[in-house]
């Protein structure tokens, strides 16, 4: 099944799935989700080429255990399992390229997708009572905690991936990895496992990476080894693509939406019009394009208010957007007050 591509065919396609009647319990959303981002057991990068990632692939699982569809949860683990899985240990190569022989070129993974695989394997074998999705996120999660849990001016962090991440005595980090519901689901599974000093460590590391007008983390985060904290000098210092994702993990791990720990980013987005994709934490430019619906949805969940896009404005949403919008729903219904 190809990724559908938007416009007039997409936008029809987008509002029949809508239209027709849904079966007991399904959900119409994730009904478009598998039809216009899974091909098989492979989740779909629409605005990427159509490559696919770990981190992809991890959330598509997510949302086939929430919905209760074990068919379409089988065959993203089995595709995930023969094609991004290494042989070396039980972590997973982060980018997948239909186009470039092989297919995987980077053995490093990203440990994001780590973290989302081994909870929806989590959740899912507490949902369907199943052995093998148990062991195996055993498997990983031990993989995880013994490679990519480090300590460093004394915090226990979380590095981004196997390779590329120690710098000079820095460590580089990604704020919007800490997956805050799926590391408290390993602490509770894995209470000797260091699980729960990541998460508390975790929280103070947010608190503290905060800058620019408007008190928000970077996209990519620089820990020095006396602890100081700076955007990391090799990317954009932005609040943008990826750290929009920390306030959607803080409220699905049941932060109160009105706790200080949130409100920057419901003050930033309800600042201006239109809502903006990203703001650079140096100068105050904001984007010059507004957020995506996923972004939005993200913004909706922080107010208290049920993530929701018409079929028109789904039409044009990309695989990101259509994720963040789909998390940002599931996260509403299990963690946000």
């Amino acid at each position: 099944m190809a990724a559908r591509k938007a416009g007039p065919l997409g936008a029809l396609i987008t509002l029949l799935l809508f239209c027709l009647p849904a079966s007991a319990g399904e959900d119409e959303y994730w009904r478009l989700y598998q039809t216009r981002y899974i091909d098989g057991g492979r989740v779909l990068d629409t605005g990427n080429k159509g490559v696919s990632h770990s981190e992809g692939q991890g959330w598509g699982m997510l949302l086939a255990e929430a919905n209760g569809d074990r068919r379409t949860f089988d065959r993203l683990w089995s595709w995930t399992r023969r094609h991004l899985q290494r042989r070396d240990l039980a972590l997973f190569s982060w980018r997948y390229d239909p186009a470039a022989s092989p297919p995987v070129q980077d053995p490093n993974n990203a440990t994001d997708g780590d973290l989302l695989i081994a909870w929806a394997l989590l959740r899912a074998a507490q949902r369907w009572d199943a052995a093998d999705y148990r062991n195996a996120s055993a498997k990983i999660r031990q993989a995880i905690a013994g490679r990519l849990i480090k300590e460093h001016a004394g915090l226990t962090v979380l590095l981004p991936g196997l390779q590329g991440f120690e710098q000079n005595g820095q460590l580089i980090l990604n704020p919007s990895y800490l997956v805050m519901p799926a590391i408290r689901a390993f602490a509770r599974a894995d209470p000797g496992g260091g699980w729960q000093r990541l998460l508390d460590d975790s929280r103070s590391l947010l608190d503290r990476a905060r800058f620019g007008t408007y008190r928000l983390p970077p996209d990519w985060l620089a820990l020095g080894a006396d602890g100081t904290l700076e955007p990391a000098a090799a990317w954009p210092a932005r609040f943008g693509f990826d750290a929009v994702r920390v306030p959607l993990y803080l409220a699905w791990d049941g932060e109160p939406l009105s706790s200080p720990r949130l409100a920057p980013f419901a003050d930033f987005w309800s600042c201006c019009e239109p809502l903006h994709a990203w703001v650079d934490l140096n100068s105050g430019k904001l984007s010059p394009y507004p957020g995506s619906v996923g972004v939005k949805a993200i913004a909706a969940l922080l107010r208290g208010e049920e993530p929701v896009a018409t079929p028109e404005q789904l039409a044009k949403e990309d695989y990101y957007s259509m994720s963040l919008l789909m998390l940002a729903r599931l996260a509403r219904k299990e963690g946000a007050p």
